[in-house]
């Protein structure tokens, strides 16, 4: 399971989000298990039963506000009450001051509480993404992923069919790299999954016969992205003669799961001459139409049938009309 240490939270984030450690670094080497905060509103309150005590706890001006208003007496009560179950992480927002009894429970209990200048809600957003994205499930396929024309196209195949090829030619023609031969896949929702390549690689590409290069060098910034959501697997096959069953007409619709999440999956077998880029595109523009409610197959075939039923239809009256 993905975790996250407070002192990498820390470290890596206390610019971004303004944060300020007002406790001693004791408790730093606790660990965050999950993505999921709280504000622990009851808990202050003496009500622990159900106390989910094992997540990033927030406290905005209502906690602090409540903790003001109690006596120092029902304050350390209440405190020692909270604190005595194993908080990973505290975060007061606002840049508020916490009572000094909560700064003292903490240090005895190895709490870290940090303290932030961000208001309540924009605090709470942000660090939930950012908690999300590194606790969302993930997969590393071998594969290449293209922005064509905003659409996140997925290609895979095996090793040496022309991924990298493809993804270079329509990077020549202006749509942007995500990923080539390593792509990192993150399951960002119910029903999206997000790909990314590996830190260690980047946006370098290995095209067999020139050997290793650097897209972002090659053709600039506005060549790459970090990160772009996938929508449709393109798989490359080779072409056999023997198979019949290339989809011809797209009638029907055929999915892949990855993560849990369906996607449409279309096979392109390749042969000499075919060009593959252009070919990418029209995906990208056709799979922009299903999404609008535009499926052209499915409306080609509703005028033939209505053709041919009107057809039908008039050949069967002409031929019982006799004088």
């Amino acid at each position: 399971m993905p975790e996250i240490s407070v002192e990498k939270i820390y470290n890596d984030r206390k610019e971004v989000f303004e944060l300020y450690l007002l406790t001693n670094e004791d408790g730093l080497k606790k660990v965050i298990p999950t993505a999921a905060i709280h504000r622990p509103g009851l808990a202050m309150a003496g009500f622990t039963r159900r106390f989910p005590h094992n997540r990033t706890l927030i406290l905005g001006e209502t906690e602090i506000a409540f903790l003001a208003s109690c006596s120092r007496e029902q304050r350390l009560g209440h405190l020692k009450e909270m604190f005595a179950f194993d908080i990973p992480l505290l975060i007061v927002t606002k840049g508020i001051n916490p009572p000094p009894e909560l700064v003292k429970i903490a240090n005895e209990s190895k709490t870290t509480v940090l303290q932030t200048r961000l208001n309540t809600a924009e605090f709470i957003t942000q660090f939930s993404g950012y908690l999300d994205d590194i606790f969302a499930p993930f997969v590393t396929v071998h594969g290449t992923v293209v922005d064509v024309y905003g659409v996140g196209l997925f290609y895979t195949g095996k090793s040496g069919i022309g991924k990298s090829e493809c993804a270079l030619d329509l990077v020549e023609r202006g749509h942007r790299l995500v990923a080539d031969d390593i792509v990192q896949i993150h399951k960002r929702a119910r029903n999206l999954i997000v790909g990314s390549g590996s830190e260690l690689l980047g946006h370098h590409m290995e095209v067999r016969g020139i050997g290793i290069i650097d897209i972002e060098s090659l053709f600039g910034v506005r060549a790459i992205r970090m990160r772009k959501r996938i929508e449709v697997e393109v798989r490359l096959v080779l072409w056999d003669e023997t198979k019949d069953d290339y989809e011809r007409l797209g009638m029907e619709e055929r999915y892949t799961s990855i993560l849990g999440v369906e996607i449409p999956v279309i096979t392109i077998p390749i042969s000499p001459g075919k060009n593959i880029t252009v070919i990418s595109e029209v995906i990208a523009m056709n799979h922009m139409q299903k999404t609008y409610g535009a499926n052209v197959a499915v409306e080609f075939s509703r005028r033939l049938t209505e053709k041919i039923q009107r057809q039908l239809a008039s050949k069967s009256y002409l031929q019982s009309d006799y004088e």
